[in-house]
């Protein structure tokens, strides 16, 4: 074989070498793409068990606290997987944000609403559904806590992996059900604070739904099937704009300011109304000014739109850090005060660094985790646009000022939710009017199978069914799941 040959043939054995082991690269990239997030979220959990140590010593409730400490770090980061989507997703479905905008709108406003506002105290075991006088010691109050802390953070862990978005605090009210059971039996439940929370499951999506379809069908009457569109939008959008900045100033002064300063509802109905006139003055030469050179369609009305739509899933982020979160470290806090006080009876104050671990938590698991729900919520069960997102995050402010107003228990997750969903249906039964009035006919046209008419749906049933269903079994699963955690910390170290 000459020199020549054997080069060739070197090379060409060369070439194939280095083919295999560029595959195999790819191949490992490819496998281990899926575990970067994970394994982040794992390093993540043992920095904030790290971190705990120096506030305890090495004592036995200090090694409880610390493992408390990654319990919530867990639950924290599947708030951020989940929960958040539900002020986002809006307005990434409909264009307003991109994926990585409202990422990064999110972790300020989420933790600005957990560090400034949030850590308001929470009352006496999840707010009264387990009695004080069922449990026996401080130590079998401090695991049942835990057990409800790593229970709701399971299922909520579930319920993002299935694509379901459910209500975080929900899930930390079914986990202390069903430690409180577990450790007291059926007697320690308070069954008549239980029975609000179930009437919510009813209550909130219906509430969100309704509100979100009626300004829909506002903007739909007064703006879209208008003549003159551009004209009808300089009038009607600084009102509706009003309407929302005076929706959120009541609903951050009635719920996401508690910390700051105490405010009844009637002196935040006030703050709201002067601001919705505040604002209505200042968007009149605004929208006047951005209409200019518009055409008379509705692609134009949508531009007129996307400056509120992000400003108010910043403004349901923050207020959503500010109540949700302390709900969510409840019982890290309620851990922490029993192992360093014995004291399980009275109000629980949440200390700063369980709300900058939940604060940290909620980014880490929105930046990891949060586009798959996000998704979800802003493009898999209808379509949306500016103009019906804006509807669901009006819906989100104004539905839980009314609900605080009658006194009636709501989730923030369903009524976010809930105005997807009554924008999708109204927008299906205005599509039905329409083509009545127009008298088109299934029967004048070719025939439609079963198949076609279900396409032609424009909210996805098979996401409105698993939605529902997760919502139901939120509480009774997350309950199952902390009895059986408790009767095996019960088996171990009880």
């Amino acid at each position: 074989m000459s020199r020549e040959d054997f080069s060739a043939d070197h090379l060409e054995t060369l070439d194939r070498d280095l083919g295999r082991l560029s595959t195999l690269e790819m191949a490992s990239a490819f496998v281990a793409r899926p575990l970067v997030g994970p394994g982040l979220a794992l390093i993540f959990m043992i920095l904030t068990g790290i971190l705990a140590t120096a506030f305890f010593d090495a004592s036995s409730n200090g090694l409880i606290v610390v493992i408390a400490a990654v319990c919530g770090a867990y639950m924290a980061l599947n708030i951020g997987a989940n929960d958040v989507a539900n002020n986002m997703g809006p307005a990434v479905g409909a264009n307003a944000l991109t994926m990585t905008g409202a990422i990064v709108i999110a972790v300020i406003f989420e933790s600005a609403g957990a560090l400034i506002a949030g850590g308001d105290v929470v009352s006496t075991i999840a707010k009264g559904i387990i009695a004080p006088s069922s449990m026996t010691s401080s130590s079998v109050f401090v695991w049942a806590m835990m057990s409800a802390l790593l229970s709701a953070a399971l299922w909520v862990n579930l319920a993002t992996w299935i694509g379901a978005p459910v209500s975080t605090t929900h899930s930390v009210v079914g986990g202390v059900m069903g430690a409180g059971i577990s450790a007291a039996g059926f007697a320690a439940v308070n069954w008549s604070t239980m029975s609000k929370i179930a009437a919510s499951w009813v209550i909130s999506p219906l509430l969100g739904g309704i509100v979100a379809a009626l300004f829909l069908w506002f903007i739909k009457s007064r703006i879209i099937y208008q003549e003159d569109k551009i004209s009808a939008a300089k009038k009607w959008v600084p009102v509706l704009v009003a309407i929302m900045s005076g929706a959120f100033a009541s609903y951050l002064a009635l719920k996401g300011l508690k910390k700051v300063i105490k405010i009844d509802l009637g002196t935040a109905v006030m703050i709201g109304a002067a601001v919705g006139v505040f604002f209505w003055m200042i968007m009149r030469p605004i929208i006047a000014r951005q209409s200019v050179g518009l055409e008379n369609r509705n692609k134009s009305l949508k531009v007129l739109f996307n400056v509120p739509l992000i400003v108010s899933a910043a403004l349901l982020s923050f207020a959503h850090g500010a109540n949700d979160v302390a709900n969510a470290v409840g019982p890290l806090a309620a851990i922490v005060q029993a192992s360093l006080s014995g004291d399980y009876g009275s109000a629980i104050s949440i200390p700063l660094w369980v709300m900058v671990i939940g604060a940290a938590g909620i980014s880490f698991g929105l930046f990891l985790f949060g586009p798959k729900m996000i998704r979800v919520v802003g493009n898999q069960i209808t379509k949306l646009n500016p103009m019906r997102a804006y509807c669901v995050a009006l819906s989100a402010a104004i539905t839980v000022i009314v609900a605080s107003w009658l006194g009636l228990p709501v989730s923030s997750t369903h009524i976010a939710v809930g105005a997807v969903f009554g924008v999708g249906f109204f927008r299906e039964w205005d599509t039905a009017r329409r083509m009545r009035n127009a008298k088109v006919s299934v029967d004048e046209g070719p025939s439609v199978g079963r198949e076609e008419r279900s396409r032609r749906k424009l909210v996805r049933r098979s996401h409105f069914l698993s939605i529902i269903a997760a919502w139901v079994i939120t509480v009774p699963a997350a309950a199952v799941i902390s009895g059986l955690i408790f009767f095996l910390f019960s088996l171990v170290v009880i």
